[in-house]
């Protein structure tokens, strides 16, 4: 017995000799983290995501741990931290493998050579930038998912860009922008949920509020997306279109019935069944669609999985095909002289799939962000950095404006969206009504903040995930997410000129 009370009088003597950091000291692994991101972009350049970008993260979270023993916190804590923060990204790293498997079997099935192939034949380079992101928004506001939309459409939409001669970063803006507007408007989202819950608003009166701020948004983006499109159609070769829905035709069995694969996870995550299990099915049905429509692309891919050896039977070829698919990257072959090179080129991206592993330097880049995260969190260094923010509120307009920069600061050093939307929420709820300002101006805040710019960031999760589903480095696409810029500059605005903040006293 005496024992425990000695263990807890020295459990209770640590917890009083760890010590508040300095601003200096909380904000050095950050600005150790940005130089060092810096000197990789320019020795890596594209390439600084496959490694560098990773081993940068943990240094930075080296130099965070070395000042939290410092400061008096043991390895316990900050290993905690670090378990706690990469425990809350699992549910998104299995999606990530998923979206990979997804991504293979829809290639070898046919369903995104037929997106492409009836894109080519509706979509006109004039509108095609306004048009994608106008898809992606319906889209998400009907599934709650950008991360399904961008995995799905938004894959078909890039190569169908590409096709058209458009810039990928631009076509990528495009799909995201559109993605984003619906996951943050519509209520199946997690974020759409989580935001109200935080901050104690109800979720329609919180959709309802957002409105305000996020239809000016999409539509000076809607706006900048045809100005654009117009001013850039001269790029567009008809003949290069025409010869490439061609080759798709000949080169795969292309039908209709091919888009009851995407609609069934669109209705399957309509009906709320939760993106994991949806991401599977969809994963299944296209490779049974590949068995049904693509007997001879089915046949390529397992030759190509299982070498010189002679596949005797299709069921053979349809288990090595549907599997090599899943795990690992697919490559389309054409049959020679059925292009021209120039074409056969062309659609050399658009013909292949990454598979599961495929996926696995993304969640590399994941866990390594999120242990930083996880490390500045468990030793105090993020709270000293938000109390420094919180000091300069004044006003209620310059506390929204501070809480749109906490959930920005949020989503760079945390590296995770949720918590870019939680810690907020729970540091500034109290401050809010001390401000006399109803929940919903907080909850509005948080996603007009915190949601959107997490895919601007290189090493947040949503950075990370649609860098790799699309094929995009981030630093390429962020400039042209017009949405996801606009956000959170159009809340700030809205609370500077007072307009729509509902008072307290109103409820």
């Amino acid at each position: 017995m005496r024992f425990f009370i000695t263990l807890r009088r020295v459990e209770q003597l640590y917890m009083k000799q760890t010590k508040r950091p300095s601003l200096l000291q909380a904000g050095l692994p950050i600005l150790l983290l940005i130089g060092l991101l810096a000197a990789n972009v320019i020795f890596f350049g594209a390439d600084s995501s496959y490694g560098s970008n990773q081993i940068a993260l943990l240094f930075a979270a080296s130099i965070a741990g070395i000042i939290g023993v410092q400061l008096g916190y043991g390895w316990e804590k900050i290993y905690e931290g670090i378990i706690e923060s990469i425990g809350s990204a699992m549910g998104a790293i299995i999606i990530l493998l998923l979206i990979g498997a997804l991504a293979g079997t829809w290639l070898m099935s046919g369903i995104v050579p037929a997106m492409i192939y009836y894109g080519l034949k509706v979509l006109s380079p004039e509108i095609f930038l306004m048009a994608s992101c106008i898809i992606c928004a319906v889209v998400s506001l009907a599934t709650g998912s950008s991360w399904s939309t961008v995995a799905t459409v938004g894959i078909a939409l890039l190569g169908i860009g590409e096709a058209l001669g458009i810039s990928e970063g631009w076509v990528a803006g495009s799909i995201i922008s559109g993605a984003y507007f619906g996951d943050k408007m519509s209520p199946l989202s997690d974020t759409t949920n989580l935001a109200p819950a935080v901050a104690g608003a109800d979720l329609f009166t919180h959709i309802r509020h957002m409105v305000w701020t996020t239809v000016p948004s999409i539509t000076i983006t809607l706006i900048v997306f045809t100005i654009v499109g117009f001013q850039g159609s001269g790029a567009y070769d008809p003949s290069k279109v025409e010869e490439l829905t061609r080759v798709m035709d000949q080169a795969f069995n292309i039908t209709p019935f091919l888009f009851l694969v995407p609609v069934a996870v669109i209705l399957l995550i309509i009906k709320k069944m939760p993106a994991i299990p949806a991401l599977f099915i969809g994963a299944l049905l296209g490779g049974v669609f590949a068995l049904i429509y693509q007997p001879d692309i089915v046949a390529q891919v397992a030759q190509a999985a299982y070498g010189d050896q002679i596949l005797s039977n299709y069921f053979e070829q349809s288990y090595i095909a549907m599997m090599a698919s899943l795990m690992q990257e697919t490559h389309i072959t054409l049959p020679e002289g059925l292009a021209s090179p120039e074409t056969e080129a062309a659609l050399s991206s658009l013909l292949s799939a990454k598979g599961m592993a495929g996926m696995l330097n993304t969640i590399w880049l994941i866990l390594c962000a999120l242990t930083f995260g996880g490390v500045m969190h468990a030793c105090g260094l993020l709270k000293r950095i938000t109390d420094a923010l919180l000091a300069m509120v004044n006003s209620g307009a310059s506390l929204i404006a501070t809480t749109a920069g906490t959930c920005i600061f949020f989503n760079i050093t945390a590296s995770d969206q949720y918590l870019a939307i939680v810690v907020p929420g729970k540091m500034y709820a109290d401050v809010y009504k001390e401000y006399d300002l109803a929940p919903e101006n907080l909850s509005r805040t948080l996603e007009d903040s915190g949601t959107v710019t997490s895919v601007l960031i290189p090493w947040n999760t949503c950075g990370v995930a649609q860098s790799g589903v699309l094929g995009v480095a981030v630093l390429a696409y962020a400039p042209y997410c017009i949405f996801n810029w606009i956000s959170p500059l159009m809340t700030v605005l809205f609370a500077i000129m007072g307009w729509k903040q509902t008072p307290l006293q109103k409820k």
